[in-house]
């Protein structure tokens, strides 16, 4: 099982992870944080493989994954 976190604190919705996010798992919510940003959320579970890309290529460190 697959666990993605997202920091919705940190997360500045620029969409990075979105866009390199090979099975197309994470997308801009209509959530907003506390800086007036929309944030990344994950959307689809069964899709993820746990590659780790989206953690990797975020610019402020906001997604973590885990491998249960």
């Amino acid at each position: 099982m697959i666990t993605v976190k997202i920091d919705d604190e940190r997360c500045k919705g620029c969409s990075l992870c979105v866009e390199f996010c090979p099975k197309g798992a994470l997308s801009i919510s209509d959530r907003l944080n506390m800086k007036g940003y929309f944030v990344v959320s994950f959307a689809d579970e069964k899709e993820c493989t746990g590659c780790a890309t989206c953690a990797l290529i975020c610019p402020d460190v906001a997604i973590e994954v885990f491998k249960n």
